[in-house]
């Protein structure tokens, strides 16, 4: 099939990394463009012998092709539609599409569904489409088509949330908004595991709710019964559900923003949670953390990214030094820490590092009890391991 779109030719020895399937193609590697292609164009790719290699789309940036294809195929609906069609199948797979008990979870998650710079959440009906690349927002129309194919009536509506996610001066030409579909209402309640939470997709952080936690939002009920638990940079109150749910002492849930503690409060109502069991806290999460009197026999630590880019990666790292510290802290003996590091460019080794550093400085005995990452609705590529951003550690503090 030819394809009539600009042409990028590797250099010579370069071509390995796209061999292997990896998504990206680093400006550094390329030896000549044919055409002008503009941010979000489809490019093709090949090699110096001119043999096809992929199709993705071009963006002037360190980052210059995002791959989404390597066969030599003009992407239309039907073209996304199957990509959806494989990515629904696993979500099927994994007991979400169809669960009772789970109506809320991730069904695009960007190169790990073949879709690099996109990644759609679906809410009781309601996708959430954040593009974070100009090509996958401009591809919206021919993947809403392929949506609707795929999901059927279990669709009512799409709404774009891809302002904030966008390079600044292209998103100044676009809007949040339904692109298929309305509801009435910004908000709307969703089940998981049975528990209920309010999403606002219009308001709320990423795409409304921390679908990446789900998993280990589970794992907590496994230790929180009876014990007194710290949710902290709780948002809109995940962690400290489930640990009511599972039948915690008490809860208490810290974060700065006082738009997620009402949201916590929300939550902790719609769930049925009433009496002196859980504490609204809003305030910054080391003061409280340096202030408080209070022992916790478990605790959960998921801070925002600290870093977003590789110039910030040092002073994330003291960030999270001195958070875990203070955590450590506040743990009483033999209690149980739950920390978190969701900045993609802190890698495993060195956020375990940076807690093993925290441990030391803390004066704490502790023990690993298991490594964690983000919930199996976000896969990653074996050929892209950049995309395992989440990373966790269940510790055991003596």
């Amino acid at each position: 099939m030819k394809l009539y779109y600009p042409k990028i030719t590797i250099k010579a020895g370069k071509e390995e990394a796209v061999l292997r399937k990896h998504p990206w193609i680093f400006s550094g590697a390329i030896a000549k463009i044919e055409g002008k292609p503009e941010d979000g164009d489809i490019v093709t790719v090949y090699r110096k012998d001119g043999e096809f290699l992929a199709i993705g789309h071009y963006h002037d940036g360190s980052i210059a092709v995002r791959i989404f294809g390597f066969e030599p195929i003009a992407p239309n609906a039907e073209y996304w539609g199957e990509k959806l069609k494989k990515a629904w199948k696993l979500r099927e797979l994994l007991g979400l599409a169809e669960s009772p008990l789970t109506d809320c979870f991730r069904i695009v998650h960007g190169e790990g569904d073949g879709m690099p710079g996109l990644i759609m959440d679906y809410y009781s009906g309601i996708v959430v489409y954040q593009a974070h690349s100009i090509g996958m927002h401009r591809c919206q129309p021919e993947i809403v088509e392929g949506l609707k194919a795929c999901l059927g009536d279990k669709l009512k509506a799409v709404y774009d949330k891809s302002q904030t996610t966008l390079p600044p001066i292209y998103a100044k030409t676009v809007q949040d908004g339904f692109v298929y579909g309305s509801m009435t209402e910004e908000h709307t309640i969703v089940k998981e595991n049975g528990l209920s939470f309010d999403v606002n997709w219009v308001t709320g952080q990423k795409t409304g709710f921390f679908l990446d936690q789900r998993d280990n939002r589970a794992l907590l009920g496994k230790f929180a019964p009876g014990k007194t638990v710290l949710n902290a940079f709780c948002y809109s109150g995940g962690f400290s559900i489930y640990a009511l749910n599972s039948g915690a002492k008490f809860v208490d849930s810290v974060d700065s923003s006082a738009k997620a503690m009402d949201l916590v409060d929300r939550n902790v109502e719609i769930n049925g949670f009433t009496g002196d069991k859980h504490r609204s806290h809003t305030q910054d999460v080391l003061k409280f953390l340096q202030n408080t009197d209070q022992q916790y026999e478990v605790m959960i630590l998921d801070p925002p990214a600290y870093a977003k880019s590789m110039d910030k990666r040092h002073q994330a790292i003291q960030g999270y030094k001195r958070l875990n510290i203070e955590g450590m802290k506040k743990v009483a003996p033999g209690g149980i820490l739950m920390t978190f590091s969701c900045s993609q460019v802190v890698d495993r080794q060195l956020f375990y590092g940076t807690v093993t550093a925290a441990a030391i400085e803390a004066g704490r005995n502790v023990r690993v009890l298991q490594h964690v990452s983000q919930s199996m609705d976000h896969p990653v590529s074996i050929f892209h391991p950049e995309g395992s951003y989440l990373k966790g550690l269940v510790l055991y503090v003596e």
